[in-house]
């Protein structure tokens, strides 16, 4: 069935081929970004089915814009996809106060933007009783990584927000569905989307320079395709129970379910001091 598609972040990477995937699989779309000429180029040109317009997600009222425009144009939003967002890399010590801001700004309060201005303040889904807001998260919105402390304290957010949220807006038939994508090449690792540090601590000079030369190697060379999980984001939002956390790639698969055993090992060995901190009946 047709539906109509909202896409943060759709001028590059993994958002211009949602849109694509979407717009072929015949659903009306609404391609979201900073600069919507650049978007619309991106995908081709003008499309009947297809509507481009400005989105900084980290502006409220960019969000609400959007928003009406959609329903101007198509009507209604079925989905919301949440895919805008970039990487602030580097050691903790070496990242300013104002980069991580901007990280979790972006990352976190720019998804939360947008659906903001989706659910309450234009209640386009909550209205229909139906809808779904899928966010892409990262294997670093559960499994800490060097290098990645702003990232992943966003994409962590992410995990906490969506989890949680779910529980607010499933009364209304509202699915979500939080994404957990591995290595894919899709553009986060590029000059545009990644802010590499410069070295400002001798202890982190060298470890900098060769984990930005290393990751910037890995450009091109991440083993997930962008496509097939676009394809995939779209066969989860036909669902009728769709899942309500996607691990995508067979790496991210593999590291989560380690985590997932870490944690078990981990809530085990705190038994001993853990289990039993209750108060005393006795008063003691």
């Amino acid at each position: 069935m047709s539906k109509v598609i909202l896409v943060t972040g759709a001028g590059r990477g993994l958002g211009t081929d949602i849109v694509r995937e979407a717009l072929a699989a015949g659903h009306q779309v609404v391609a979201t970004g900073r600069r919507p000429d650049e978007v619309e180029k991106s995908l081709g040109g003008p499309q009947d089915n297809l509507l481009v317009t400005k989105l900084d997600v980290t502006s409220l009222e960019d969000a609400e814009a959007a928003v009406q425009a959609a329903v101007d144009r198509f009507g209604r939003i079925d989905v919301l996809i949440n895919n805008a967002g970039n990487f602030f890399a580097g050691y903790f010590e070496e990242i300013t106060p104002a980069q991580m801001r901007r990280q979790i700004e972006t990352n976190l309060f720019g998804p939360m933007n947008v659906t903001r201005a989706v659910l309450p303040v234009l209640p386009v889904l909550r209205e229909q009783r139906a809808g779904h807001v899928i966010t892409l998260s990262s294997s670093a919105g559960i499994i800490g990584q060097e290098f990645c402390v702003a990232y992943a304290a966003s994409k962590f957010g992410v995990e906490g927000w969506m989890e949680s949220l779910r529980y607010d807006v499933e009364p209304y038939g509202i699915h979500t569905t939080v994404v957990e994508p591995g290595f894919f090449r899709t553009e986060l690792l590029v000059d545009g989307s990644t802010i590499w540090p410069e070295p400002t601590i001798d202890d982190y000079a060298e470890r900098t320079t060769a984990t930005v030369a290393a990751w910037k190697s890995m450009n091109g060379q991440q083993p997930g395709d962008p496509a097939k999980l676009a394809r995939a984001l779209l066969a989860i939002a036909d669902q009728d129970k769709p899942l309500l956390r996607f691990v995508a790639g067979a790496d991210a698969i593999e590291g989560v379910q380690a985590k997932a055993q870490e944690l078990l090992a981990q809530a085990e060995a705190s038994r001993e001091l853990g289990g039993d901190l209750g108060y005393d009946d006795t008063g003691a």
